[in-house]
């Protein structure tokens, strides 16, 4: 059944809520209390717009080959009217300031949460003393974490490193 068909069904049907529409109404002048006439003649110019332009669209990706409906199939479907054009963009390119913002704000929320648990973690073996530092020594590098350097130090592990560049010759290929 073609598209244009369907739009016969919502004949005298309201599709969309009446008191956003009253509203939409009093945002342009019209009284606060709108005859029902009015707020249904709206609802099917808006229904018929909508339907207008989503046919539209559906053929143009048709035309592409596609049976999903894209942006750009809008923006095709638009191009004669450039106010609705201007307008359809400016809405997409808003989206996706949202969308960047969102991941920005959700990747430095993440950062200032490992840098906290890296934070307590660090005060609660620093607060042990030397009996948390070397308890702790086999279970940071089994996970993969560096100790702080203090530790090191405190255990007389500072000259081990060297140590094992001599061993692999990696110091020798430094200098």
């Amino acid at each position: 059944m073609e598209p244009r068909a369907r739009a016969g069904k919502n004949v005298g049907k309201m599709n969309f809520n009446h008191n956003e529409l009253a509203q939409l109404l009093y945002g342009h002048g019209d009284v606060k209390a709108p005859l029902p006439d009015s707020v249904r003649v709206l609802d099917e110019i808006a229904t018929d717009f909508i339907q207008g332009v989503s046919f539209e669209a559906t053929r143009a990706a048709h035309h592409a080959g596609r049976q999903k409906v894209k942006f750009e199939d809008f923006e095709f479907a638009m191009r004669r009217n450039p106010r609705f054009m201007g307008k359809i963009q400016e809405v997409f390119e808003k989206k996706k300031e949202i969308e960047m913002a969102r991941k920005n704000f959700s990747i430095e929320d993440q950062l200032m949460k490992d840098a906290d648990r890296e934070e307590k973690h660090a005060e609660k073996h620093s607060s042990g003393g030397e009996k948390g530092a070397g308890s702790t020594a086999g279970g940071d590098s089994a996970r993969g974490t560096k100790r702080p350097r203090q530790a090191e130090e405190e255990l007389d592990e500072g000259d081990d490193d060297l140590d094992v560049d001599l061993d692999i010759g990696t110091s020798a290929k430094r200098r």
